[in-house]
């Protein structure tokens, strides 16, 4: 192993690994704050996992099991708060993209043949890409303004006005 650091080629790397260690971990940092700020708007009772817990899948070896945790609450947050709010999505928010993700990194992470890696590292960011997009999409439409239908003490007339 010294010998392999003493290599100068490979002294003239480390560099370079060093820079984009750094940039992983501000893109890691990025999407913790998209999936932060997702869950803020999301109301406290409707809430599976706390806002300021989405940074812990910027925490490299960490986040290999944090992905998992954080795919399964942000999903559940997402399906309880759309369906008080009774706005129709599609079941399990974010889920399919989300393992997707979290499972082609776990792999890629597992000392592999260099292919099967090679394979993993690809469906782990093709899966990330559309997992911060479609975290992205659901954290516009809870953007929207939306008023909490109170139907208590209402008749259906009123009821039915009230959602045109």
């Amino acid at each position: 192993m010294e010998e392999l650091l003493k290599n100068p080629d490979v002294q003239k790397l480390v560099p370079y690994l060093i820079i984009a260690f750094i940039v992983q971990v501000l893109i890691w940092l990025l999407f913790a704050n998209t999936i932060r700020t997702t869950l803020n708007l999301i109301r406290e009772e409707n809430r599976c996992i706390l806002p300021k817990q989405a940074w812990l899948v910027a925490l490299p070896f960490f986040n290999i099991y944090w992905n998992f945790v954080v795919v399964r609450r942000l999903t559940d947050s997402l399906n309880n708060e759309f369906y008080d709010r009774q706005v129709a999505v599609e079941e399990d928010p974010t889920q399919k993209q989300g393992y997707m993700y979290a499972g082609g990194y776990m792999v890629s992470n597992i000392p592999l043949p260099v292919f099967v890696g090679f394979i993993a590292s690809i469906i782990a960011f093709v899966g990330f890409i559309l997992y911060w997009f479609k975290i992205y999409e659901y954290k516009k439409l809870l953007r929207e303004p939306f008023q909490y239908r109170d139907t208590t003490n209402r008749t259906e007339e009123e009821i039915e006005d009230s959602y045109l």
